[in-house]
Parts: structure tokens; sequence; C-alpha cells
């Protein structure tokens, strides 16, 4: 699936963002929406193969004691 999320970006980057022919007319998203999608969907599949990396550890120091 990535390969082909890619692949697709790759195509529409190279072609142009609207067509119009014979009264019709068709507009791809944009690149930097089609970036956005392949980022979220990367961080989803990363997150699926080890949950545990999902959460952050963070340390909590109450305001007052050092």
């Amino acid at each position: 699936m990535a390969d082909d999320l890619k692949d697709a970006i790759r195509q529409n980057a190279q072609g142009p963002k609207q067509v119009s022919t014979d009264g019709v007319n068709v507009e791809q998203h944009s690149l930097a929406d089609q970036i956005a999608a392949d980022k979220y969907l990367a961080a989803k599949d990363a997150a699926a193969r080890n949950p545990a990396k999902g959460f952050a550890r963070v340390k909590i120091v109450p305001p007052g004691t050092v």
C-alpha cells in the first residue's frame, strides 16, 4: 500500500492540478494534502506495528518540589 501511495503522489505531482474537457472539470487534491495523508498513514501503520510506542513516557514533577 505504501508503494502504491508513493507512486500515486509521484504521478500526481508530475501531472496537472486541474483539467477541463468538454465541460467536465477534474481537480486533484493538493500536493500538500497528499503528503499529509501519506504522513498520517505512515504514522498509523507504525503505531499499529508496536502500540506501546504510541505513548510518550514523561516524568511529572509537581511545582514547588525540586
